[in-house]
């Protein structure tokens, strides 16, 4: 029912200019072609004020088209666009090859990089969803109303039959997803218990963030010049320069018209990025499109609720430009530009310093007596990291020098109330955790 791309196959790609649309980047969809492993025939380009409601792409250049796939023996043709169902049904039937959209084309992506099975999952959750809307098309039998025991309801249609078939199976891969995402949350809740502060790698597809995973933790994340090909999220705990530990996590890049379904499918992925504390935007310094890519980012930030996030801006690969690596700072000190290499690597000790200032905003710093009974604290703030140095009074209470994030000390106070206005004797010595 689905047409799924197979590698090798010659391509003929559409990419027209629509009036009042944004405009297509030609390299990014060429990017897109050979990560799924086709060979691009030809390109067909063209204007349009609108979309053809039939075909698209008006009479003449579907003449054009067809010629060319058979002239170049094209095995599949790839619009750079949205089109309807009832275009791809018209557009198949003309051109007499498998036809895909730009949301089907990365979907097929995703169906081929997706390792884990949550990854299988989610991308065939999207692919279901994304099909249920096209059934009809490659059918010529939908009329006929056939009957049976065990096959399907009387006067049932093989269109009825397929939207049924579909719908269960939606409902099963949902079931099955729930039960990952109940695992996946055990994972997000001890990661929280641990008091240790989440940083997110997000960016544009094919931007560098594995790379820079891999540099920043000394770990083998698997990388290629290709998009999309990080798809599962993967954590790994960083050391800052002061020693204190935070956790990262690498996560899948994103893309312009991202297709909705894939966005709905990856909520529980995406959940890991609306859930940081800080947010590594990395961003392809010698892309020229970077500044849209950026926006893009940000607007898929938006979408999942991690726009409020803060951010460390990383424009990656400055090699390419010949530049050296600095830190820029916006006006009200809020946003850190970390210009670095992650394949040299050069700069990496500067982001690690922004990432330490923009975490300290957040931490709760002070003094902290203890007393024999309440050792079980101590316990639990050293398992959190938070304790920095201790001294062991004469009396057996122990007088702990805290680093703890402002979450976790929020957790500790409402475990234990009466923590929250322990001061040291000497108040000019003492900083009160409460007030901080």
């Amino acid at each position: 029912m689905s047409e799924k791309v197979q590698p090798n196959l010659r391509a003929l790609t559409v990419q027209l200019d629509i009036a009042g649309e944004p405009g297509k980047s030609s390299f990014e969809f060429a990017q897109l072609v050979t990560s799924a492993g086709l060979n691009i025939a030809a390109t067909v380009g063209g204007k349009r004020e609108k979309p053809h409601p039939r075909h698209f792409v008006g009479v003449g250049k579907l003449g054009e088209i067809y010629q060319l796939v058979l002239d170049m023996c094209a095995d599949v043709v790839l619009f750079d666009h949205a089109l309807t169902p009832g275009q791809e049904r018209h557009l198949r039937d003309r051109l007499k090859v498998p036809v895909l959209d730009r949301s089907g084309l990365i979907l097929d992506i995703f169906s081929q990089r997706a390792r884990s099975f949550e990854g299988r999952l989610q991308v065939e959750l999207a692919q279901l969803k994304h099909l249920s809307v096209r059934l009809i098309r490659g059918w010529t039998h939908l009329e006929r109303q056939k009957g049976g025991i065990g096959l399907r309801g009387p006067g049932e249609t093989q269109l009825e039959t397929d939207r049924r078939l579909i719908a269960q199976r939606i409902k099963q891969v949902r079931h099955k997803l729930d039960r990952v995402r109940s695992q996946r949350e055990q994972g997000r809740r001890a990661r929280h218990r641990s008091g240790l502060p989440t940083v997110s790698v997000v960016g544009y597809t094919n931007a560098g963030k594995s790379t820079l995973f891999n540099a920043l933790t000394k770990t083998n994340v698997y990388v290629a010049d290709q998009l999309f090909a990080t798809l599962d999220p993967t954590f790994r705990r960083l050391s800052l320069p002061n020693g204190a530990p935070c956790v990262l996590t690498d996560t899948v890049g994103f893309i312009q018209d991202l297709p909705h379904e894939l966005i709905e499918a990856f909520q529980a992925t995406l959940l890991e990025t609306r859930e940081a504390d800080v947010l590594l935007h990395v961003v392809d310094v010698s892309d020229d499109n970077k500044e849209h890519r950026m926006l893009e980012v940000n607007r898929i930030l938006g979408q999942i609720g991690a726009d409020k996030i803060p951010q460390v801006v990383v424009y990656n690969k400055i090699d390419m430009l010949g530049s050296q690596p600095r830190v820029d700072v916006s006006k009200d000190n809020q946003i850190f530009y970390v210009w670095l290499s992650a394949a040299q690597p050069c700069g990496l000790d500067l982001l690690l310093d922004a990432l330490q200032q923009i975490l300290s905003y957040d931490r709760v710093l002070g003094l902290l007596r203890l007393k024999p009974e309440e050792f079980h604290v101590r316990a639990q703030l050293y398992q959190w990291n938070a304790v920095q140095d201790e001294t062991l009074s004469e009396d057996g209470s122990v007088e702990l020098y805290l680093d703890i994030s402002q979450s976790a000390w929020g957790k500790l106070i409402k475990k234990y109330p009466h923590l929250e206005k322990r001061v040291w004797e000497d108040r000019s010595e003492s900083i009160e955790l409460a007030a901080l």
